[in-house]
């Protein structure tokens, strides 16, 4: 968090040159010192990350943009509402994009945000939850099974369309270390200059997508509050956040001496081009069946196309699409190293897609590739989780969630794609891809340390499978029975 911290003091030390203290203020001679760059920096901890957005909010000027896959109704969802509803009650416009199949609030709650002047809500793909009765949803799957299988994966946060975080990270607990049972080890990547612009582009897109619906036309306009009940919601949120018990003193007092407590900065910020990609809203529409890749697929196939030395991966689900296992050997063939990082059976939270990884592991070990599976506990939980003197004695699992990829020490990219069909097919995802060695080899040191032992097991020489209980192996082979391998 160090790091992290060294960057918002460079902020507040060029807030204090000037009147204000937003970001239109901020960050102007930051950007002007690196004309046409993008300024990236990486998240690996879940505090920083959550601090970063915590920051960014309370010092935008103008717009917040915000799309995720999930937003939960627990503490950290609740109070992220309330830090959004605060700062549009302070006059920035703030836009807020879901994917329908895990938004978490009350009907009226919902509504009444989306009554707010400042404030606009808009559901993806409304096909299992949001105003669709069982029947509907039941009907959506049976007559297009495609469509309804259709998610948005994206994850992005753009404050006054000149920085931006992106990555594996959804708005709940366990994406920033908040979970009493069970968290993340995940990554996001914070950007400044032109690459935001970039994103609020592929925003818009999504934003005047006709699978992007306003939550005001899904809802029963009947179950509106009116505006005595809209303020109490108002009242209720913020009393939420300001409730000991629900925002962590220490993560307070952490933001209130951010500006104090550290110096220096530029060192921190790595500068140059960086490439957003996304896919298109509905990912690859007219494609029949659950195949057809996507703009992210075909960027980044291209991308490990090119290696020459080595491919480092870590994925929390690892089931090759079509065409994947055959990228890689012949990667391997012609003397590229490939390693992969992602979940075993005991970390991971989704046996489905453990089950497409369980059939293909001996393909890829014969082929060449290093696997490794993350640990339930891994040693480095101590070092990433800076809460976890508090956690320790419940001893929550930390599982594998970040979606990375660095190839030959120089390129790195960090986003929402994971390696297996539904990414490559089906969600719509997003991320960024830099050329920057030193920020490449930083992470690359991250995913080996991960790897190493007492943090994950190698696949090729311990099977893991047997340290997990008999029952979840019992439910792990039913799924890999299942016909299913193209939704995984």
């Amino acid at each position: 968090m160090q790091r992290f911290l060294f960057f918002l003091f460079f902020l507040f030390v060029a807030a204090s040159t000037v009147s204000a203290n937003d970001l239109q203020d901020l960050l102007p001679p930051l950007l002007s010192a690196h004309p046409n760059q993008s300024g990236a920096y990486v998240l690996d901890k879940g505090e920083e990350s959550l601090l970063a957005r915590a920051w960014l909010v309370d010092h935008a000027a103008e717009t917040i943009d915000v799309q995720y896959f999930i937003w939960s109704d627990d503490n950290i969802g609740t109070l992220a509402t309330e830090s959004l509803l605060r700062v549009a009650q302070r006059g920035v416009k703030v836009r807020v994009i879901v994917d329908d199949l895990l938004i978490q609030a009350p009907e009226d709650f919902l509504l009444a945000l989306a009554a707010h002047p400042n404030i606009s809500i808009r559901v993806y793909n409304p096909q299992h939850k949001t105003g669709v009765s069982t029947q509907q949803r039941l009907w959506n799957i049976f007559s297009n099974f495609r469509a309804a299988n259709q998610r948005m994966h994206d994850k992005t946060f753009i404050v006054d369309q000149q920085v931006a975080i992106t990555g594996g990270r959804n708005m709940a607990d366990e994406y920033y270390d908040f979970d009493q049972s069970y968290n993340f080890r995940d990554r996001d990547i914070l950007l400044l200059g032109p690459v935001a612009q970039t994103m609020t582009g592929s925003f818009d897109a999504f934003w005047n997508s006709d699978l992007a619906k306003p939550i005001e036309s899904l809802l029963n306009a009947k179950l509106a509050p009116d505006a005595q009940r809209r303020e109490a919601i108002y009242a209720d949120l913020h009393a939420y956040a300001q409730n000991p018990e629900n925002f962590a003193p220490e993560v307070k007092q952490a933001l209130d001496d951010l500006p104090l407590k550290f110096r220096g900065l530029m060192d921190n910020l790595a500068w140059g081009e960086v490439q957003f990609i996304s896919d298109e809203p509905g990912k690859n529409p007219g494609v029949n069946g659950l195949g057809g890749g996507g703009r992210t697929t075909s960027q980044l196939a291209a991308a490990l196309a090119r290696a020459q030395k080595s491919v480092t991966i870590q994925s929390p689900y690892l089931v090759m699409p079509d065409g994947g296992l055959e990228l890689f050997a012949g990667l391997i063939k012609k003397g590229v190293k490939v390693r992969i990082s992602t979940n075993s059976l005991l970390s991971t939270d989704n046996l489905q897609a453990f089950s497409g990884y369980s059939n293909q592991r001996e393909d890829l070990l014969d082929a060449g590739i290093e696997v490794f599976e993350f640990q339930p506990y891994p040693r480095i939980q101590q070092q990433l989780m800076e809460r976890y003197p508090k956690l320790k004695e419940k001893s929550p699992v930390f599982a594998l969630h970040a979606k990375t990829l660095v190839i030959d020490g120089k390129q790195l990219f960090v986003g929402t794609f994971n390696l297996d069909p539904r990414s490559a097919n089906l969600n719509t995802e997003v991320g960024v891809i830099i050329d920057n060695p030193h920020l490449a080899q930083q992470v690359e040191l991250e995913i080996e340390r991960d790897m190493a032992p007492g943090n994950s097991w190698n696949s090729a020489e311990d099977n893991p499978d047997r340290f997990a209980p008999w029952g979840k192996r019992l439910k792990m082979t039913f799924w890999k029975w299942m016909p299913m391998e193209d939704i995984l």
